[in-house]
């Protein structure tokens, strides 16, 4: 229930406020100004409703008090007098919504309704922005590596810019993520943040997706649609995959970057944004212009602030960190408490070479906490081809295996490989125990010639 103020003269109409809202929020009722600020004095309310019962001056500046004394709560504006200057002035001086006298509780109560949506929207978007403000903390990404320490001094350098920045690199270093720290840590952050994967989108639908269409521009245009670009004004745009854009939409984009104008696909006003663009790909551009794919232009055009993110086999330093950041933000979405990893789980994530990069091993690691049972993540749980974890070297008998049960047998192969057959050495290597070990070599029927039960 909302805690409602109502500072009403009538005694009539306070009991009429009563009885229709009573049932449903907590009221507290007054009968003049200063008795209402005597309320918020003591305590806070989720919504003020405020009759204005004189035309004088006096009155009026009532309006610009309550909203001084309880800035963030939204007031509604009661009174008798309806002309135009009182409404602008209880408007200009903060009021959320006036009520034109006389009014039934039910339209009062429309505007609470109302009202409280309005302040709880805004009171998540301010939590959606104090979540992206620690999300996007420069200082809090994950740069252990000499190489992504490098690209996080030249990322810190270009956050105040206004110029369009080209990122490249590998698929899932993290380029989509980096273009959120620029935007969020940017005069830009409190304007939209618009990404568009040039890749994912058909590219009879991309065109529409930027620029926006006019209605009846093509059979199924029934009405008109504001491209991502319009939407985004005052703020950012990531273009991921830009070297997947055709010869076409090349020269439209070229066009806003030169221009900061377009017009909708089948319309012909020109509409003007204000946008920052950051693009992203994994192929090498230069490659594309020789083959005529892309064009040179449009490359001068993004490649003025360039950073290149390196894979992560380069940035061996970088993954136990980053594997913990991941671990604990699965483990509070899953519901589970895991502690980490073994020693030779950080083993086998440091050797394997991860063509995935940081996506490949979040996907890796959410699969491992669903399989785990234990308090920490061992290298049963952990689903990778036997070929690539030479920390635990495969045995070419050992295919790659599909099923859990499976996975686990050869899983025990590989560390009972590793520790030359003793059983102690690869139980403390899997992360069990030895009498957990022996009980899984029984249970998928491992034998070995040199254990003295299977020689002959």
């Amino acid at each position: 229930m909302a805690r409602i103020l109502v500072v009403e003269a009538q005694n009539e109409r306070r009991r009429s406020m009563e009885k229709f809202l009573a049932g449903r929020h907590s009221l507290s009722l007054c009968s003049s100004h200063q008795e209402g600020m005597r309320h918020l004095e003591r305590e806070s309310f989720d919504v003020i409703v405020l009759d204005l019962h004189n035309e004088n001056v006096f009155e009026m500046s009532a309006v610009q008090t309550f909203k001084d004394k309880a800035p963030g709560t939204p007031l509604i504006v009661t009174s008798s007098a309806n002309e135009v200057q009182v409404i602008v002035a209880s408007m200009r001086a903060g009021a959320f919504d006036f009520i034109p006298k006389p009014c039934t509780p039910d339209t009062v109560s429309m505007a609470i309704d109302q009202a409280l949506e309005k302040s709880s929207l805004r009171n998540e978007i301010d939590y959606l922005r104090r979540q992206q403000d620690v999300m996007y903390d420069l200082d809090g990404i994950v740069a252990h590596s000499p190489a992504m320490r490098q690209v996080m001094a030249t990322l810190k350098k270009f956050v105040a810019t206004d110029a369009t920045i080209l990122m490249t690199g590998e698929t899932g270093t993290g380029k989509s993520f980096l273009s959120g720290a620029l935007h969020f840590n940017s005069p830009r952050r409190n304007r939209p943040f618009t990404k568009i994967n040039c890749a994912n989108i058909p590219e009879t639908m991309l065109e529409s997706e930027l620029f926006g269409h006019a209605k009846g521009a093509f059979t199924s245009a029934d009405k008109q649609r504001i491209g991502r670009l319009e939407q985004a004004d005052g703020g950012t745009v990531f273009l991921d995959e830009i070297g997947e854009l055709s010869n076409g939409l090349q020269a439209k984009l070229l066009r806003v970057l030169e221009d900061r104008c377009f017009e909708r696909l089948g319309d012909n006003r020109t509409i003007h944004t204000d946008i920052r663009i950051i693009a992203a790909t994994y192929r090498h551009l230069e490659d594309l212009i020789v083959k005529r794919k892309f064009r040179d232009d449009l490359y001068y055009r993004i490649n003025v602030l360039r950073i290149h993110l390196p894979p992560l086999r380069e940035r061996i330093e970088c993954i136990e960190p980053l594997a913990d950041a991941i671990l604990t933000r699965v483990c509070r979405s899953a519901k589970k408490h895991i502690e980490g990893f073994s020693p030779a789980v950080i083993n086998i994530f440091k050797h394997y070479p991860w063509p995935g990069n940081i996506r490949e091993l979040s996907n890796i690691i959410e699969r491992a906490v669903f399989l785990e049972d234990g308090s920490i993540i061992r290298p049963g749980s952990i689903m990778l081809p036997s070929a690539a974890t030479p920390a635990v070297s495969a045995s070419p008998s050992v295919p790659f295996c599909r099923s859990l049960d499976e996975h686990e047998k050869s899983a025990i192969l590989r560390a009972l490989d590793t520790c030359l057959w003793v059983q102690k050495d690869a139980a403390e290597l899997v992360g069990i125990s030895p009498r957990s070990l022996h009980y899984k070599i029984r249970k998928y029927g491992i034998t070995h010639h040199r254990w003295y039960k299977n020689k002959a």
